[in-house]
């Protein structure tokens, strides 16, 4: 069986893609597939690169340009006996965009569906969803292009109206921490606006607290399995995409040191999370852990890092089960889900 692993892509999440991508190519069982490579570049060209039959020798085995490989149409991922490996993270590519396309060629994919998707990458619509469940949350104000356009002075006003500095500032669609800032006062809330309006004509305003952050992966479709929380220990004042993913300025503590209770409370809320969305196949819920014990969702992402800085594969070897195993099991995961929506009947 082949494995199309899509990486890349336009978002301002690309290298990230890349790094994901190379982890996953070092870690697969060769002697169950090969693996097809497609690229996306920040043009949005698709590139057909190489068929991998044992791991890559470096990273820049995937760095694909126009005169090194194949352009090719999105519709020509089509092909028997495959089973497509997104590693694409942001905007057109863990947003139900490039799953709607999956979709339409009526081909088995890795990760969760269309709905899933985009109701879990628009911070605004995850967070209204997770109201209605039940779910805690901390405080928020969201702002649209047209609210900031017609008038910027109400929307400073509402946030101050309705939070206190310190506040975090994100653009409602994108992950790995690009483009969020913190703000503690009126100066750098205004900064922090205009820089996310940059990457999303929709914003959200969070009430900043002074939390420990923890993490818990999720596994499944109609069976979901959660893991014990694990904790982004922080020697930064805030966790940005420069700490995460180039100057690696974070600890991974796991399993994280919190009371049997607390783990088993975000564990709930991670399922619960997850069925709230629809969610398929892979997810880790992001969660906010104040000292008196309060526990708040932050996010919950459909397609989370495989690096080899990322928690979620790291969470999973905690449990026993390691990321050569763990991709598997995903794999097995979307051709289940795509073997019983065969058998749905469509009138």
């Amino acid at each position: 069986m082949k494995i199309a692993l899509i990486y890349g892509g336009q978002s301002a999440e690309h290298d990230v893609s890349i790094l994901s991508a190379f982890s996953i190519l070092n870690a697969i069982y060769y002697n169950y597939y090969e693996v097809q490579t497609i690229y996306i570049d920040k043009e949005n060209n698709w590139l057909k690169g190489p068929i991998f039959r044992e791991p890559p020798k470096s990273e820049s085995e995937l760095h694909l340009t126009i005169k090194n490989s194949q352009p090719i149409a999105p519709s020509d991922l089509k092909e028997k006996d495959t089973i497509i490996f997104p590693v694409l993270h942001g905007p057109n590519g863990e947003d139900g965009t490039v799953q709607g396309l999956f979709e339409v060629l009526d081909m088995p994919y890795v990760g969760a569906g269309v709905l899933a998707s985009a109701c879990a990458m628009d911070k605004i619509i995850a967070k209204q969803l997770f109201q209605q469940a039940g779910i805690p949350q901390l405080p928020y104000v969201a702002i649209t292009k047209q609210d900031y356009t017609t008038s910027e002075e109400e929307v400073y006003g509402k946030c101050e109206g309705t939070l206190i500095y310190p506040m975090f500032v994100k653009p409602a669609n994108l992950g790995s921490s690009v483009g969020i800032n913190k703000a503690n006062n009126r100066e750098e809330l205004v900064a922090a606006i205009e820089e996310a309006f940059l990457y999303d004509r929709r914003v959200v305003v969070e009430q900043g607290i002074e939390t420990r952050e923890l993490e818990v992966a999720v596994l499944g479709n109609d069976e979901i399995r959660t893991t014990e929380p694990g904790e982004i220990v922080k020697d930064v004042a805030f966790y940005t995409y420069e700490s995460k993913y180039i100057d690696n300025q974070v600890e991974l503590k796991i399993p994280a040191d919190i009371s049997e209770e607390l783990q088993e409370k975000m564990q709930y809320y991670a399922e619960k999370s997850f069925i709230a969305v629809d969610g398929t196949g892979l997810a880790r819920c992001d969660f906010f852990l104040t000292s008196n014990g309060d526990v708040y969702l932050n996010e919950i992402n459909t397609m989370p890092g495989f690096t080899q800085f990322s928690m979620y594969p790291l969470l999973w070897q905690n449990m026993g089960l390691n990321y050569s195993d763990l991709l598997e099991e995903l794999i097995q995961l979307a051709k289940l889900r795509h073997e019983k929506k065969q058998k749905i009947k469509v009138f």
